[in-house]
């Protein structure tokens, strides 16, 4: 079986390093970017296994001159119709900006090069390229040419080149340039390459100054050597070649050491101009050298790259989707993770570069400073690229992802996460399949509001968040006592679970914390959260926060949870930041429960058990608004203590409200032994009001009259003229519930009953509730009455 050798001398040659005396380019710095060509369209497309339909070329040819691209190779027409006619497409319907030079390839052959300028007939700014292989492999294996025919090859052709240009440029009023490359430059004799374009220089008879200059191409056709030995050529040949100030040198480095990026920054610094390659490194073999990436780390150097990535992920999507290969997760710049830190280390020192940046900045304002970027672990600013500091970039290889994502920012302002992105793509995908038709705005819109029970009560799922209050309590003692101490977050909140109002409570160091928590202890739903990021949506007093929550199932493995192939997406929308966070939650949490039973709620207030008193009074404040009074609250958790006795110590949320409506006559049909009917207030000469009305007692209806120093004590002296004994109002408290045209007042009353011959007092508490306060409190006290052994006088 064959393997690595032992002594690999014995089959492979090392390069053969050159001898400068006098390097320059080790000392020498980047002040300004190189002239960038791309030649995606060219080199990139041969090198695809399903090279781009002419749709996609077009594509890519828009998003390189959006990108600031002022060269562009965009084909090899005399290779095939495909290549002729797209060029011939661009010209002829004035896709090319008058800045804009295109280029095209033709090998050193006249019935290719004739073609080749019958393509570009009428196009304004056009370099024209040949090349030639140069190097012994390819003049005695491949050609089986001489030094001396080669340089006849490439000097017959450039004369041909020459002559056409001129008859091209008096016909049709175009501008040409000549770039020829001495193809497998790297592994020739460089004193042959120059030779070569020397011979060629003079067979095109134009080179001058500026943007006459003719452009030598320097291929590492095949890198076969460190990056240094490619700046040594470089730097060789500019020194050596004739009318320097004539001549562009141009490098086209391949990748199949590594190194590509590291030889063309190099082999700049040796004296080259200019830069062929392609976006994120496609090519033959393991690629070209990446522009992207050479472009952007002039840019953090402080050096204007004359090319913009400012919207980074749609560079990417064209990319991807033209070529139909993926920009790796760890792509310097562009990959899903290289602005992603998952070490605990990495993040504190993240979080305390942000905090320091702040301050300083901030200083900088006050002083009319640079305001300059200094992070941990971040060279680049990321909003550079059009990303969020919280957001990580996600890149995939599927199509039309971007566009989804667009159109809903456009139409629902949402900025989605590139994972949301990605597995709601898959959503829409399902739709096309099935309906076989163009997906509509609509479309993608609807399914996003059923997918994630987005846009109000038409789209709510099984759980559904009513109202929910944030408290904030110290966590116990840290262990560490340089650490200041931490706050928990409680969550009570409200929620319609299946159609009814459930209660539910939980803790943790935030909001999402504590509602995960929540729905872990009441409906053994546990989920842990994997990502999360937000967005303001409009400006000014209007905005609102938009949360992004992912979502997976816990395990108890944290690793196998959190690298969980199923996760769950969610999103929310509000104006206040904490709502929005727990609306994504409960949004994720639908999509993942589907059709599960979830378990009934039940308060457990049995005898040293879990809930209390406070627990108790919270059910009461979520499912009815009611904010009891302390001995209130004391006196309906005896209540229910003893209704409980027979269940096992448990009592369901449903059950506890009942119960209390119940008790205290709050808003049931039974009106009890005492209750009010139609009455007025008279004020007395002299004295305070004066209560008329009827009250029924005992089916009866009675008018009554009483006088008091305010409404409450003389509606009680009225029904003291019914009752044997006394009637003492010992706790009186209000509040309103609603708002707008739904409010009303509901009112407390503790009563006291006192009966002569009764050897103990009764005390009751009751409830009355409406739109008149005083109707409120009169009501409250009937109901306290209700519920006391009162004797009413015999008639």
């Amino acid at each position: 079986m064959p393997c690595m050798l032992i002594d690999p001398t014995q089959k492979y040659r090392p390069y053969v390093p050159l001898v400068l005396d006098n390097r320059q380019w080790p000392t020498k710095t980047f002040t300004k970017a190189p002239i960038w060509l791309s030649t995606d369209l060219r080199d990139g497309n041969q090198a695809l296994a399903c090279p781009m339909t002419a749709d996609q070329k077009l594509t890519f040819f828009r998003l390189l001159v959006k990108c600031g691209f002022k060269e562009i190779e965009i084909a090899y027409p005399s290779a095939s119709d495909t290549d002729f006619s797209f060029v011939r497409y661009l010209i002829e319907n004035n896709e090319i900006p008058d800045d804009v030079w295109i280029q095209v390839l033709t090998p050193a052959r006249e019935d290719l090069i004739r073609k080749s300028f019958e393509a570009v007939a009428g196009a304004k700014h056009v370099i024209l390229h040949m090349y030639n292989a140069l190097c012994p492999m390819f003049r005695n294996i491949v050609f089986r040419n001489s030094k001396e025919q080669t340089i006849e090859l490439a000097t017959r052709h450039s004369k041909l080149v020459s002559e056409l240009a001129d008859q091209y440029s008096a016909s049709h009023g175009m501008k040409f340039r000549y770039e020829y490359s001495p193809e497998t430059f790297t592994q020739t004799e460089l004193e042959f390459s120059l030779q070569v374009c020397e011979a060629v220089k003079t067979a095109w008879g134009k080179a001058g100054p500026g943007i006459d200059r003719i452009i030598f191409n320097l291929p590492a056709t095949v890198e076969i050597a460190p990056p240094n030995h490619y700046a040594d050529q470089i730097e060789y040949f500019a020194a050596h070649i004739s009318e320097r100030e004539n001549v562009i040198i141009s490098l086209h480095p391949h990748n199949d050491r590594g190194t590509a990026i590291a030889a063309a920054e190099l082999a700049v610094l040796g004296g080259a101009d200019r830069v062929e390659g392609c976006l994120f490194g496609n090519g033959e073999r393991t690629g070209n050298v990446d522009i992207v990436t050479l472009a952007l780390n002039l840019y953090t150097q402080g050096i204007t790259p004359n090319l913009d990535f400012s919207n980074i992920q749609e560079v990417i999507d064209v990319v991807t989707s033209c070529n139909d290969l993926p920009v790796h997760p760890r792509h310097p710049y562009a990959g899903e993770l290289v602005f992603t830190a998952f070490s605990g280390s990495h993040q504190d020192a993240i979080k305390k570069g942000f905090e320091e940046q702040g301050i300083r900045h901030k200083k900088n304002d006050e002083n009319g400073e640079l305001k300059m970027w200094q992070i941990p672990y971040m060279p680049l600013d990321p909003a550079d690229l059009g990303c969020s500091y919280e957001a990580v970039i996600r890149v995939n290889a599927q199509s039309g992802k971007g566009g989804i994502a667009y159109l809903v920012k456009q139409h629902l302002q949402l900025d989605l996460p590139r994972n949301m992105q990605i597995a709601f793509y898959k959503v829409i995908q399902q739709i096309s399949d099935r309906e076989a038709r163009e997906v509509t705005v609509e479309d993608i819109t609807t399914a996003f509001r059923q997918t994630y029970r987005f846009g109000g009560s038409k789209y709510e799922g099984r759980l559904a968040l009513k109202s929910f209050r944030m408290t904030t309590e110290p966590s116990p003692d840290p262990t560490d006592d340089r650490e200041p101490f931490d706050e928990r977050r409680r969550f009570d909140g409200t929620m319609l679970v299946d159609g009814v109002l459930r209660v539910i409570r939980g803790d943790g160091n935030g909001p999402i914390s504590a509602l995960l928590d929540a729905l872990r202890t009441h409906l053994d739903i546990n989920m842990t959260l994997r990502e999360y990021t937000e967005h303001a949506v409009g400006e000014g007093e209007n905005s609102k926060a938009a949360s992004y929550i992912e979502l997976v199932n816990t395990t108890d493995d944290i690793k196998e949870t959190r690298q969980s192939s199923e996760s769950w997406w969610g999103v929310g929308l509000d104006s206040d930041i904490s709502a929005s966070s727990l609306h994504a939650v409960l949004s994720a949490v639908n999509g993942a429960i589907g059709d599960r039973v979830l378990p009934e709620l039940k308060l457990s207030v049995g005898f040293n058990t879990t809930s209390g008193q406070s627990d108790v009074s919270d059910a009461i404040v979520n499912t009815l608004g009611l904010t009891l009074p302390r001995r209130l609250q004391t006196s309906f958790f005896e209540v229910v203590q003893r209704a409980v006795r027979e269940s096992d110590s448990k009592i369901s949320y449903e059950d506890l409200t009942r119960l209390f409506r119940e008790t205290y006559g709050y808003e049931v049909e039974n009106k009890g032994r005492f209750s009010l009917g139609d009455f007025h207030f008279e004020r007395v000469e002299g004295g305070g009001p004066q209560f008329k009305g009827d009250m029924e007692i005992d089916g009866v209806v009675c008018k009554v009259v009483g006088e008091g120093n305010g409404p409450l004590s003389a509606a009680l002296a009225a029904l003291h003229t019914q009752v044997e004994g006394t009637l003492v109002c010992r706790e009186y408290s209000e509040h309103s519930v609603g708002e707008g045209s739904e409010v009303k007042a509901v009112s407390f009353v503790d009563l006291v009953y006192e009966l002569p011959g009764r050897v103990k007092k009764e005390a009751a508490w009751g409830l009355g509730s409406d739109t008149d306060i005083t109707a409120s409190g009169i009501r409250a006290v009937l109901r306290a009455a209700s519920r006391l052994s009162v004797v009413a006088k015999k008639a």
